[in-house]
């Protein structure tokens, strides 16, 4: 009897602990808190400039580590500037890299983020490259990944092709992101993108929910769904965050895994092992204490050799998340465009992240009358409510919706 009372007495401890833990995260991912907002938007803000510089340095000749480098160095560099006071409890605020500057050109599906002895790319006038990174404020995260051309010319034929393809479905993607919109409606708007475009969307792609520190939470939307890769049905809510990425290929959209290190990695949090090699150990703990649950790169080590030896033994014992170098058949084109939206409590939606529309001109449009009724509408809350305060002749909007927006 005492045991069983016993077990009743820890049971409600354990309950009492987990509601605590739900009530926090709660409370940590509650977009109508004014505080959260500004960290996203400030995540989003120094993405976007970072964006901008490693598109400015994509020129002919660079190497395609410098603009990585280039890439996490501003990173680093911009969230110094912010937030260089301490949290409600003390603590100072984290802030950085929430994913790592990734260049991919042409056929390049993504995650080419080399270590500067084993880079052996060179942008060349004309090669289309994808920009990927991600920033986060306090846990806050922002990613975004666009497409350019190395010299800046206009894009046409096939490159025309596929940049405009990426580019339409996330345009249709941002204005279907509304509460009571399911998952697979999104892949099904990129299918027909894809098919005006003559192109395909790229097998394996997922766009993420996000939380605080948490950078693939449990709803997606598969960016192309197959007999083997399919993903549960998710309703999309008031207070979702998502990392919307659209990625299109002029081939068949089937990559595989290419010869290229892996070099991007992420801590499997539900993943436990004694790690016996020293080296091991000792990446293991730097890699805890700077990137507990967040993608990083083995670039990122001060010794490179110690950091290419010390995960081996981690990743084969499924402690880490591997992003590995992704390509499509050498003679195809890859474009990716991803952005970061906030689905907030009034039902807007804020895009915080993204890049230019393409220089592009393809002979193809998009041909669905109902995807063409969706482009014409405004992506942007602010417009949209001042066309309703014309409508009301001045009604009085909700001033905490106002600051978020």
């Amino acid at each position: 009897m005492g045991a069983f009372l016993e077990s009743i007495q820890v049971s409600s401890v354990d309950v009492d602990e987990e509601k605590d833990e739900v009530e926090d995260e709660e409370a940590a991912n509650d977009l109508s808190d004014s505080d959260v907002v500004t960290k996203y938007r400030a995540a989003g803000t120094i993405a976007n400039e970072v964006l901008a510089k490693v598109m400015a340095a994509c020129v002919p000749g660079v190497k395609a580590v410098e603009l990585c480098q280039l890439g996490d160095d501003a990173i680093e560099e911009l969230v110094g500037k912010i937030y260089n006071g301490k949290a409600k409890d003390g603590k100072k605020i984290d802030k950085g890299i929430a994913f790592p500057t990734c260049i991919s050109p042409n056929a390049c599906v993504g995650h080419y983020s080399p270590l500067a002895s084993e880079d052996t790319v060179e942008i060349k006038e004309g090669d289309m490259v994808k920009i990927d990174l991600g920033v986060h404020v306090d846990g806050y995260i922002a990613v975004v990944a666009h497409t350019v051309v190395c010299g800046g010319a206009e894009s046409k034929d096939r490159k025309a092709d596929v940049q405009m393809a990426a580019w339409q479905a996330a345009e249709c993607a941002v204005r279907m992101f509304k509460a009571g919109a399911k998952n697979h409606e999104i892949t099904e708007m990129i299918a027909k993108v894809a098919e005006s475009y003559k192109c395909s969307p790229v097998e394996g792609v997922l766009s993420h929910q996000m939380k605080k520190h948490v950078i693939d939470a449990t709803k997606v939307v598969i960016n192309k769904q197959t007999t083997e890769q399919q993903v549960k049905e998710a309703v999309f809510e008031n207070n979702d965050v998502f990392a919307v990425d659209l990625v299109m290929s002029t081939g068949e959209g089937k990559p595989k895994q290419h010869e290229d290190r892996t070099t991007v990695f992420k801590r499997d949090l539900e993943q436990k092992y004694s790690l016996k090699m020293k080296t091991s150990r000792a990446f293991f703990s730097e890699v805890n204490a700077r990137f507990p649950t967040l993608p990083f790169t083995l670039r990122a080590g001060k010794d490179e050799r110690s950091w290419k030896m010390g995960v081996v033994e981690c990743k084969n014992h499924g402690m880490f998340v591997e992003y590995p170098v992704l390509h499509e058949k050498p003679d195809e084109l890859v474009a990716q465009v991803k952005f970061t939206a906030l689905l907030l409590p009034s039902g807007n939606v804020v895009r915080i992240t993204g890049g230019p529309a393409p220089l592009a001109t393809s002979e193809y449009a998009v041909e669905d009358p109902a995807l063409n009724d969706l482009l014409a509408q405004t992506a942007d809350p602010k417009k949209k409510k001042k066309a309703n305060k014309k409508k009301k002749k001045g009604g009085e909007g909700d001033e905490a919706e106002a600051k978020a927006e």
